[in-house]
């Protein structure tokens, strides 16, 4: 197997529609600038809230993507 270096960064999406749907976006977003994603690990969810109801879920996402050799 070759040898492989990854770097692991915490990005966080939202969406008024899901959970899903704000993990899907910030992978969407993450994926513009960082290249060749390699795992996504949902870490936390949560909900912002306004007059007692959900205005936006949110979902915390660890993303690995492999460094390029030089």
């Amino acid at each position: 197997m070759a040898e492989s270096v990854y770097k692991v960064i915490e990005i966080i999406g939202t969406s008024p529609v899901s959970w899903e749907k704000a993990a899907a976006n910030a992978i969407a977003v993450a994926s513009k600038s960082l290249r060749d994603l390699r795992i996504a690990e949902v870490v936390e969810m949560d909900m912002q809230l306004e007059n007692g109801k959900v205005r936006a879920y949110r979902t915390k996402i660890n993303v690995s993507f492999k460094y390029e050799k030089e």
